[in-house]
């Protein structure tokens, strides 16, 4: 068996001190970004802005575009942007910048089709393959003619059918969805709570990669803080299903629901540090953009739990509860997501600088160890090659010598013979 070399054991003691530093910086990496994402519905109502303003709030993650309103079942599909623009005029392609910005900043920008007012159902997988090919076509990667939005291709699709529940036929669309290689397509869903244990393989199927669960106007899974088991017991249901992430789906504002509205200190208080726990947890859906400009209650929201304000509403104290609402366009981005994204990038730049620096003192290292040998093996060779050569120059000489004393001994003989044989 061969013995390992003793500078060969440090310079593996060293890579493995790297490979844990490594393993440390990904560790920290992860749960950084396990943090609070906030998505929103945008589209329903003409004063809460732009798309473009509400990307450059830098409040939120998520942008669903609300709603493709009528499709399947042979129906002619139909985009309801309330006010915004005319899709059937072609007045909404100029979204298609809007959308670009947004998710130039990271942003995702997703269509939802159903919605409440939507009677649109699936009636077969041919159903719902053709309205696969509609959204594919007209709002993801593919080509037509007559695209609602312009040239932008979107993130993904939410589906969000309202009461009429998720039949199988939803998976299919999924299925289709995501089968094609040429862009991977984010699927999300809107599911009312509690959970309809029908709708169970439907999620968790894998083609989901977000669920925004409803917790609102849905009397049994309410948050109400003198009774929380209710609301425990229908989160816990729904984060162990086999979804990526799972989203707390609220209203923006009190005015927004019959029921299930949660104040923000309750929320950060009591809510936030519960579904936090769960290996899956996403953030916060909010409906909808325009509550939410009027509450600023993403703005309350805070991203730890450690109780130091994250939220420019608590640092600048200028939460506005109970005065009149804010026009978008003097709402000034904040921290938020951002401060998240900043500290993403210094563990990242710090552990590369780490690494690198690491990579860069055991690659001497090991050169000064390899060069070391190196030559001390050459000086071996030279002692061995100089201890040789002497060697045979001593025995050559010793040869030499002899050869000479028995040729003189021999001319000795021969002229004591010939002065006997003379005498």
């Amino acid at each position: 068996m061969t013995k390992q070399k003793p500078y060969m054991v440090r310079v593996n003691l060293h890579l493995s001190y790297v490979l844990l530093l490594i393993y440390f910086l990904f560790w920290v990496l992860i749960n950084t970004t396990k943090a609070d994402d906030i998505g929103v519905y945008w589209g329903q109502n003409s004063d809460e802005g732009t798309l473009a303003n509400t990307c450059e709030s830098r409040k939120y993650s998520y942008v669903n575009i609300a709603f493709l309103t009528t499709f399947g079942n042979g129906e002619t599909p139909v985009l309801n942007l309330e006010g915004h623009c005319n899709p059937s005029s072609k007045g909404c392609t100029g979204l298609s910048l809007d959308i670009k910005s947004c998710q130039k900043q990271g942003i995702k920008v997703m269509l939802s089709i159903g919605g409440v007012s939507s009677t649109s159902q699936l009636t077969s997988s041919k159903d719902a393959k053709n309205v696969s090919d509609y959204l594919w076509n007209n709002f993801l990667g593919g080509k037509s003619s007559s695209r609602p939005l312009g040239d932008a291709v979107l993130d993904g699709i939410e589906f969000n059918p309202g009461d009429n529940g998720y039949s199988i036929y939803w998976m299919d669309i999924a299925r289709y969805l995501k089968s094609n290689s040429t862009q991977n397509v984010s699927i999300g869903a809107a599911p009312q709570c509690p959970l309809v244990s029908a709708e169970n393989s439907t999620f968790s199927s894998g083609y989901f990669d977000y669920l925004s669960v409803q917790f609102y106007n849905n009397p049994p899974c309410n948050f109400v803080s003198s009774s929380t088991s209710g609301f425990i017991n229908a989160w816990h249901q729904w984060s162990n299903l086999k979804v990526k992430k799972i989203f707390l789906g609220l209203p923006a504002s009190s005015d927004e629901a019959a029921s299930g509205y949660i104040p923000a200190n309750l929320l950060n208080s009591q809510v936030l540090p519960i579904i936090r726990n769960s290996s899956n947890y996403g953030g916060i859906m909010l409906w909808d953009r325009y509550s939410d400009v009027k509450s600023r209650y993403s703005d309350s929201i805070k991203f730890d739990t450690g109780g130091q304000a994250s939220t420019p509403a608590e640092m600048n104290k200028t939460h506005t509860e109970g005065k009149a609402p804010i026009p978008v366009e003097s709402i000034k981005p904040h921290a938020g997501n951002g401060k998240r994204h900043l500290v993403i990038r210094i563990v990242i730049g710090v552990g590369a600088a780490i690494t690198i620096c690491l990579i860069c003192y055991l690659s001497c290292v090991c050169w000064r160890k390899y060069k070391a040998e190196v030559d001390t093996r050459n000086r071996q060779r030279k002692l061995i090659h100089d201890i040789g050569g002497a060697a045979m120059l001593s025995r050559m000489n010793y040869i030499a010598k002899k050869f000479k004393r028995e040729a003189n001994a021999g001319d000795e003989i021969e002229i004591f013979s010939f002065e006997s044989m003379v005498a």
